[in-house]
């Protein structure tokens, strides 16, 4: 297709967001793991885009978990970008990595001199290639006082338009507009025929032409499954773009509820939950709600203890199931003695409407365990 003077070609590229290299996990025991996950986002992503005969890869934002990462996370990262030589990335700095606070790290990598490593500290548009052109929103500061992707402005140009932008975005009410999200309609007001965001870590199309990529790995339970990119075709300028998700994430994220009724069996109930993907790569998150009887509910704190270790992580939750008390599970403790007297007491603990939620919550946990300690020969 030819436009004014120039011959204007389809383009494909991969759009991502929020890598967040050296991310820690302090609180899973495999956190070693999930951060060495993120490094070797970069290979999946390098490989994403070869597999769909993308040039491209623009990072929108948080591409590293803080403003200074150590040398190691920097370097290490910046070289597995530069050994994808087939693809050229283009970074913009997001809340983490902001230009305020991440100046020296940006200007390390830049002085490091890859080619194809390109960091977009400016809103000047740059040439992807002839006839399309990137229009980039670097943020400037982690908490920006209003819409950082204002600065791309509407333009002239007939080439096929870019935008890239870090933030969440307002509402569609005229009246819901606030201080630094981003205008869900940005890319009719900029003439844009893309705007790829980052900041929000699942994918999320808010139109047609303007997504959220999400991460290529998750890094908590508020997303469920794995990370992934975005492959976006683009024929001419105003054309609709052609957006396909495209999995990238190695781990798997689980959050789960059961909700049990008397009389089901909670091993059954918990074990079909389970998602069927390797255990080892798997993150499991379990609630279990709803009544069950004692000898049922104690039951479960062996099935926590059989197969959590065969997860990456697996914490589990009983907080909110309420106990069936029948005199036969008590007896199941001791008929009488010292532990029966304290099984009692539990017992109407859990049951005490003068006390919070949380205390019956705590009593009915105690009872459970005693139970599954007594059943289990511990007592």
């Amino acid at each position: 297709m030819f436009v004014g003077r120039f011959r204007v070609r389809a383009i494909r590229f991969i759009h991502c967001s929020d890598l967040h290299l050296g991310k820690g996990f302090g609180p899973y025991a495999d956190g070693a793991r999930l951060t060495e996950a993120r490094h070797q986002s970069i290979a999946r992503l390098a490989r994403a885009a070869r597999d769909h005969d993308a040039a491209h890869i623009l990072v929108a934002g948080d591409v590293f978990d803080v403003p200074t990462p150590s040398p190691a996370t920097l370097r290490q990262g910046i070289a597995s970008m530069a050994e994808a030589r087939d693809v050229t990335w283009w970074l913009l700095p997001g809340n983490h990595d902001n230009l305020r606070e991440a100046q020296a790290t940006w200007e390390e990598v830049t002085a490091l001199g890859h080619d194809s490593i390109r960091v977009l500290t400016s809103p000047d548009p740059v040439e992807l290639q002839p006839g399309a052109v990137l229009l980039p929103a670097p943020l400037l500061t982690r908490h920006p006082s209003s819409d950082p992707s204002a600065v791309i402005g509407t333009g002239t140009d007939e080439a096929i338009r870019i935008g890239l932008a870090h933030g969440p975005i307002t509402g569609f009410g005229e009246d819901d507009a606030r201080p630094g999200v981003i205008a869900p309609d940005r890319d009719r007001l900029a003439g844009l025929d893309y705007l790829g965001l980052g900041d929000w870590h699942r994918q999320m199309k808010v139109s047609d032409r303007v997504w959220y990529s999400g991460a290529p790995e998750y890094t908590d339970f508020r997303h469920a499954g794995r990370g992934g990119c975005l492959v976006v075709s683009i024929d001419a300028p105003g054309a609709a773009p052609e957006v396909t998700p495209v999995e990238t994430g190695a781990f798997h994220w689980a959050p789960l509820s059961v909700a049990l009724l008397p009389g089901d069996d909670p091993r059954a109930a918990v074990a079909a939950a389970l998602p069927q993907t390797p255990r080892r790569d798997t993150l499991v998150r379990l609630d279990v709600t709803g009544r069950a009887r004692l000898s049922d509910a104690s039951g479960l704190s062996a099935l926590e203890a059989e197969i959590g270790p065969e997860f990456c992580h697996f914490a589990f939750s009983t907080a909110g199931l309420a106990l069936d008390l029948e005199t036969s599970d008590l007896d199941e403790i001791a008929p009488t003695g010292a532990l029966r007297q304290a099984a009692d007491m539990l017992a109407g603990d859990a049951e005490a409407a003068e006390l919070s939620e949380r205390e019956r919550q705590v009593a009915a946990a105690a009872l459970r365990r005693l139970h599954s300690l007594v059943a289990g020969g511990g007592a």
